[in-house]
């Protein structure tokens, strides 16, 4: 062991004993073997989402992407704002993210006319005739995330599912295999929005 990091950890040992405790909350479990054999031992700071829990599957299929302007931009960090608010986590972001990508294009979508899927509004494209809400709750991105949302929870072990499988679950779509091309770009927007 070296020096420094001896008397580091003598001191700390020291520190305890003539206290009583530490002064302050612990931030890493440190392997003994680890610092026995010489190597460093870093804290790891959660500023960035656990890329292996965005896509745990890895992602299915060939991937799509868009380039996003300032208004699909600020949908994505309502959607990542109402995730956090609801108690979720980053998986429930990229879940939601890539089903509003396959939907709306993250465009918060009005009634489309003839062009339109029944009633279909917002981002998620959810229908007040199948009890999503109003015309004015659907297209509030809050509000319509946390409708998704509350559909996800509902999925027993939505957690475990390939994306698709989630996504298709809580949307009933004609098309359940297209939300699968949107994981990766959805990942990485809850990479670069999680903490802005």
């Amino acid at each position: 062991m070296n020096t420094m990091l001896r008397k580091s950890v003598l001191g700390v040992a020291g520190l305890a004993f003539a206290g009583g405790m530490f002064a302050g909350p612990v931030a890493a479990q440190v392997d003994g073997a680890a610092l026995g054999a010489g190597k460093s031992v870093a804290a790891v700071q959660a500023d960035k989402p656990d890329t292996s829990r965005l896509v745990p599957h890895g992602v299915q299929g060939a991937q799509s992407r868009i380039d996003l302007d300032a208004e699909q931009t600020a949908n994505v960090k309502a959607i990542i704002a109402a995730t956090k608010k609801a108690g979720m986590d980053e998986r429930a972001a990229v879940v939601s993210i890539a089903t509003a990508l396959q939907e709306s294009k993250l465009e918060n979508l009005g009634h489309l006319g003839d062009r339109n899927d029944h009633d279909s509004q917002g981002l998620f494209q959810q229908r007040p005739s199948s009890g999503w809400g109003t015309v004015e709750q659907i297209t509030d991105p809050e509000y319509s995330t946390t409708a998704f949302l509350k559909g996800l929870k509902q999925v027993d072990g939505w957690q475990d599912m390939p994306l698709t499988q989630a996504a298709q679950t809580v949307q009933v779509s004609a098309y359940p295999d297209h939300y699968a091309q949107w994981e990766q770009q959805a990942a990485d927007l809850v990479t670069q929005h999680w903490n802005s």
